[in-house]
């Protein structure tokens, strides 16, 4: 007799949050610790090109990261982790890891997530939030403008009531651009 795999949790703290692009059958606020959330991958195909770099979220090292685990069904586990390879490892930036999350309850799992590389040639590291702005405005990749990553990304944020200041305050100015 054949042992299923057991279901997946994946862990998502930027886009994966708002587009997931695989089924689940729950999603639940839950937390990181040893990593925090900061726009810190120049986006050479998402966002951005080599020429134009896009700004893209990465969990580096340090803090604690507030965002969504998603449960997948144990019969879709190898499909989903196809498509979020496909989608993460483009340019291999990230490593695939699989972190411990703990939930509202206290509950605690292990989900897949991706970190940043930061030897990789992508990691733009700590950057101060006017040359972040400057990157977003310009990045435009084959997912889309920059700016709308960051807009929708705030938003959801915004909607978990998850404060990121920092991402708070691009949003802001990235809209007062578009309303002059």
């Amino acid at each position: 007799m054949a042992v299923e795999a057991p279901a997946l949790w994946v862990f998502g703290y930027g886009s994966l949050i708002w587009n997931p692009g695989f089924p689940f059958i729950e999603r639940l606020p839950a937390r990181v610790f040893g990593y925090h959330r900061t726009l810190c991958v120049y986006s050479h195909v998402h966002r951005g090109t080599r020429d134009a770099p896009g700004l893209v979220l990465g969990l580096d090292r340090g803090g604690s990261c507030k965002g969504v685990a998603f449960q997948v069904e144990a019969r879709h586990r190898e499909e989903t982790l196809n498509y979020l390879r496909a989608r993460e490892l483009v340019t291999n930036v990230y490593h695939e890891a699989h972190l411990e999350v703990r939930f509202d309850s206290g509950r605690r799992t292990h989900a897949v997530t991706y970190v940043v590389d930061k030897l990789h040639a992508q990691y733009a590291g700590r950057l101060s939030l006017p040359r972040q702005l400057e990157l977003i405005r310009q990045g435009r990749g084959q997912s889309g403008l920059n700016r709308d990553y960051v807009l929708a990304t705030a938003d959801h944020l915004r909607d978990l009531k998850i404060k990121d200041h920092g991402l708070e305050w691009l949003a802001q100015e990235l809209q007062n651009t578009t309303a002059a």
